[in-house]
């Protein structure tokens, strides 16, 4: 018998790249934990479907997104890496869960308010996106969920999502704890604010050269001279180096004393950056589309496997079966 707690995992095919913020912020983080655990790394394509409508960049995001984590380290016969709509449970226990999910209680959702706010149509499946997650989570008896500050209150939702399943019929749902990584801040864009496609302030994960040197170089900083002091930690190109650079005391002692220009910093994150990435970019290059399909297609193997045992107990204990 596995004595590992399971991890759960879901990632969002909604953007064509990955940049240095999803690097640092969770690609990253995910490679250095998911071996502690029996760990499930999940494509969530219908998550997708809220923003996402056309059917070529679905399944070419999809795709990319599996062999982003598969370049970044992570070995398919140590996780299971699936894609959510090849096991139909997650749909199936959605509706069994929203029959229990108030509309008061889900229109309390931070990020159904702020996608809302800045446009998104909102929809019915954007309004019961919580619900989802819950289900992603619940169907394979999660113990942990890694997630970013900004999604705790997902994780308190399955828990109170679960609890309302299990008093209405039994303690059938294991509530997920979430796993926040306090040591990684938010990383700023190139124009200061966090780096996100939305602000269209990114740095590429898996650019050329000539590409991520051009985003670096277009860091906003202010306009102090080479040899004036300037403040490492008010600075945005500083606050990248943090992840990259091989003597960070040195760099900072050099901007508290004059000497350094922010073109030469900034030329020296590039350069860092490269140098980290070039070997993900090079495994990157040699895996092919239809590789990422055929670990998609065995890991859907291994997570349907473990949804369908619970989804017959669920039907038996809702009365749909005996």
């Amino acid at each position: 018998m596995n004595s590992k707690k399971r991890l759960f995992t879901g990632l969002q095919p909604s953007g064509e790249a990955l940049h240095i913020g999803n690097y640092l912020g969770a690609l990253k983080p995910f490679c250095e934990l998911y071996e502690q655990y029996e760990s499930l790394l999940c494509v969530v394509d219908y998550h997708a479907l809220t923003t996402v409508r056309d059917p070529e960049i679905l399944r070419k995001n999809t795709v990319n997104v599996a062999k982003d984590y598969l370049a970044a380290g992570v070995d398919p016969e140590k996780a299971i890496i699936f894609r959510q709509s090849d096991v139909p449970e997650h749909t199936e226990l959605t509706w069994i869960l929203s029959t229990l999910v108030t509309v008061p209680f889900l229109m309390q959702a931070h990020a159904y308010k702020d996608k809302v706010a800045k446009g998104i149509e909102p929809t019915a499946g954007l309004f019961n996106y919580p619900v989802l997650m819950a289900s992603d989570i619940l169907l394979y008896d999660t113990d942990i969920v890694p997630v970013g500050q900004d999604q705790r209150q997902h994780i308190e939702y399955t828990r109170e999502i679960a609890t309302k399943f299990n008093n209405a019929y039994t303690e059938l749902f294991k509530k997920p704890e979430e796993r926040i990584d306090d040591s990684v801040a938010t990383i700023p864009g190139t124009d200061g604010r966090k780096m996100s496609k939305s602000y269209n302030n990114t740095i590429p994960l898996f650019g050329t050269d000539e590409e991520i040197q051009k985003a670096v170089m277009g860091i906003v900083t202010d306009s102090k001279g080479v040899e004036e002091a300037k403040d490492p930690e008010a600075d945005a190109v500083f606050a990248i180096h943090k992840y990259f650079a091989d003597d960070i005391e040195t760099l900072a002692k050099r901007y508290r004393d004059g000497g350094i220009g922010y073109k030469e910093s900034k030329e020296l994150l590039a350069k860092n950056i490269i140098a980290a990435i070039a070997p993900m970019r090079e495994r990157r290059a040699n895996i092919s589309d239809s590789d990422v399909e055929a670990v998609l297609a065995e890991g859907a193997k291994k997570a349907q496997a473990i949804a369908k045992t619970k989804m017959d107990e669920v039907r038996v204990v809702i009365g749909v079966r005996k």
